[in-house]
């Protein structure tokens, strides 16, 4: 068996248009200098509208953090970035050389080109990504922007509509909706906010991690034990959670937790902003021991 590997992990989320500065003036401690990590996870909520502005000074602020891999989704924020609602709210929609579709173009290439290249970010769709580490460390990792339905916002789907579950996995009286549903045994997760169906997804998988925003009343981390273990998931949803308990972050030192996969899962709401859209919550820290990639 492959050896484990200790990797730390640094999860920011709902940063808005931050930059740094902003954390010293609201009395928060997401401020340089920044403690070591292999991985920086954004989990959405970069910016306030998806502007190609507010991109760009995303990317600078991420340029200024010094990580190995730094993974970025986007959020329900993130309006240009996502097609469905560009074309719903553009009034030329068979026009592709209208502002909203030229503005959609840059933003992706913004987040996929020489400037995110530049700031050491990659930029998530929904799906599954595998990552090897300069310490040997190899995980996959699960990504998803879209949560429930709310105020217009992007990459939304509404509260009766599973996007997160295979057909044969979804609760009564909810519709199958998954392009890319969450597959079995991944040993790590990284989405956005939760609702029944993700929460049955979770409960299913059991990975090491599950990170999000997007709620910034909710910012903190439980840990929870599930019911079983991974050869044997009995039930899925709630009832699963065999217990909960909350975490306390201790940054900028790590806040440690008994993370076994199958059996432990770490959840994560990691916005920076608090309901007044200040900067007053700090990062999380978390070191994981991963499975060492198998020579090529």
């Amino acid at each position: 068996m492959a050896s484990a590997v200790s990797t730390r992990f640094m999860i920011i989320s709902d940063t808005h248009g931050f930059e740094f500065g902003d954390a010293e003036k609201a009395g928060g401690q997401f401020k340089h200098p920044l403690p070591d990590c292999d991985v920086l996870l954004h989990c959405g909520d970069l910016t306030h509208f998806g502007t190609p502005d507010q991109v760009e000074h995303c990317l600078q602020m991420l340029g200024s953090i010094n990580a190995e891999l730094k993974l970025v989704i986007a959020g329900n924020h993130e309006r240009r970035l996502d097609i469905e609602w560009v074309s719903k709210h553009n009034k030329r929609s068979d026009d592709p050389n209208s502002l909203d579709f030229l503005e959609h173009k840059a933003v992706v290439d913004m987040l996929t080109g020489p400037l995110a290249k530049e700031a050491g970010v990659t930029y998530l769709a929904e799906g599954l990504n595998t990552f090897t580490l300069r310490n040997g460390a190899e995980f996959t990792i699960y990504s998803s922007p879209y949560t429930p339905a709310f105020c217009d916002w992007a990459f939304a789907y509404r509260r009766t509509e599973d996007r997160f579950n295979p057909a044969d996995k979804v609760a009564q009286g909810f519709k199958c909706i998954a392009e890319n549903p969450i597959p079995d045994f991944q040993p790590a997760l990284h989405g956005n906010v939760g609702c029944e169906s993700l929460v049955r997804a979770v409960s299913r998988v059991r990975p090491r991690l599950h990170c999000f925003g997007h709620i910034h009343e909710a910012y903190g981390a439980k840990l929870v034990r599930w019911d079983g273990d991974s050869l044997d998931k009995g039930s899925i949803g709630p009832s699963a959670i065999a217990h909960l308990s909350d975490r306390t972050n201790f940054y900028p030192e790590v806040s440690c937790a008994p993370i076994e996969f199958g059996k432990n899962t770490l959840m994560v709401n990691a916005a920076i902003m608090n309901s007044g859209y200040q900067p007053t919550n700090a990062p999380w820290l978390v070191d994981l021991d991963l499975p060492k990639a198998a020579p090529e």
